[in-house]
């Protein structure tokens, strides 16, 4: 794939060379790399996909740190790159501050609201989807109890957790749910050791389905979990392919399409609040190949009966975030 100018990579990468003048969408990824296998790794899927249908090129930069945030966004904006995309929620501070200074500019932020007249904001209902693989959970588990591994401590990530639980319950009234976070500050994201540690120890205490929603963290978690064999649970990106056959499902987040859909509309991408749910192919669960023989007849029609009612606003799961509490498990 062709990478639009490399020299404004370079200096949004270590924000000490010239700009470069360009005419194209940019993304920025968040901390863990374009290749996470996960949140990251979706989002450039989403601009790849645009750049091979097109045949156009985007710009993009990996940052090294939080403090890389705002001088990239600035990087791109002066060198004409629109619609900028930044890939995560912790963005937000920094283009709150550029959007205002570059009013010409669309800019696209996942995951996090930001009222500005040129800023899209692209959230998930990251609840509805945890729900779906929550029941997959509940139904392919021996022991009745199964767990959650999430990334940092934040309300977005006990959004999943708390829909995980209710649909394992909503298959198992009885089913015991064990829920750990990984830390709380950045660092929680990248630390595939301690999502193996938090793993062991949920089996210790009888689980045998985990769902990671941890970036490269649950890297560590899927590879746990299989070495131990037990069923996995992966998030965002598909990755049932990581350990086959022992990957129950994935939960999908469409960052992807949030990605293509922007850069396909340029510099009309509308502002305001984009939600992306079951309803709009915004989430949902992955069945392939590698996990054919694991998602039984029984599992699917339940599941995709419940996706429906969802969709269809027949069954409510509760959103963590609209009052930081969860009926289903306590944090």
């Amino acid at each position: 794939m062709k990478i639009f100018a490399p020299s404004l990579l370079l200096c949004a990468a270590v924000l000490t060379t010239s700009t470069v003048s360009i005419a194209a969408p940019a993304v920025i990824y968040d901390l863990g790399g374009k290749f996470d296998k996960s949140f990251n790794e979706s989002s450039y899927n989403g601009a790849k996909r645009w750049a091979d249908e097109t045949g156009e090129k985007f710009a993009e930069v990996e940052l090294q740190s939080d403090a890389q945030r705002e001088q990239a966004l600035r990087r791109f904006a002066q060198s004409g790159a629109n619609p900028i995309v930044v890939a995560g929620f912790s963005f937000a501070t920094a283009l709150t501050e550029v959007a205002a200074e570059y009013p010409e500019t669309k800019f696209v932020i996942i995951d996090m609201v930001v009222d500005q007249p040129n800023v899209r904001s692209i959230v998930f209902n990251e609840h509805e989807g945890s729900y779906l693989v929550g029941m997959m959970a509940a139904m392919a588990s021996e022991t009745g109890t199964v767990s959650f591994i999430g990334g940092m401590d934040i309300p977005l990530i006990r959004k999943f957790a708390c829909g995980y639980a209710q649909g394992a319950m909503a298959a198992n009234a009885d089913a015991k749910v064990i829920v750990n976070m990984t830390g709380t500050t950045g660092a929680a994201w990248n630390d595939p050791v301690k999502g193996s540690e938090l793993t062991l120890a949920q089996i210790s205490q009888g689980s045998d389905v985990v769902f990671a929603a941890a970036g490269a963290t649950g890297l560590g978690v899927l590879q746990t979990a299989a070495d131990k064999d037990i069923l996995s649970i992966g998030v965002d990106a598909n990755q049932n392919y990581l350990h086959s056959g022992k990957v129950l499902t994935s939960m999908l987040k469409r960052v992807d399409n949030a990605v293509y859909s922007a850069f396909s509309a340029g510099s009309d991408v509308e502002p305001g609040i984009n939600a992306m749910g079951l309803g709009n192919d915004g989430v949902g669960y992955a069945l392939d190949e590698h996990n054919a023989s694991l998602v039984t007849a029984d599992m699917k029609a339940a599941v995709d009966a419940a996706s429906a009612k969802i969709s269809a606003g027949e069954i409510s799961v509760h959103d963590y975030t609209s009052d930081e509490a969860c009926p289903s498990v306590e944090f």
